[in-house]
């Protein structure tokens, strides 16, 4: 499942438990699926993060140079 479709299901489940209208069972296994879902889609954030590179400038023959992108630099 990709990362929309992880976060749509992670809304579609916080939605039917905010209504309260679940038995224990129910919202206890829906509970567990968020879970495991915010925990994918968290995964799925960082490596992304991981890969994000920001751009610094252009050398003489025109080749972009970049650097990794840094949270702490950007605040």
């Amino acid at each position: 499942m990709d990362f929309e479709k992880k976060l749509s299901r992670l809304e579609e489940i916080v939605q039917k438990m905010e209504k309260g209208e679940l038995a224990l069972e129910e919202s206890l296994k829906l509970f567990e699926e968020g879970v495991k879902l915010s925990r994918d889609c968290h995964g799925q954030l960082t490596k992304a993060e991981a890969q994000v590179k920001k751009l610094v400038g252009f050398d003489e023959k025109g080749k972009a140079i970049t650097e990794d992108f840094n949270t702490e630099d950007s605040e």
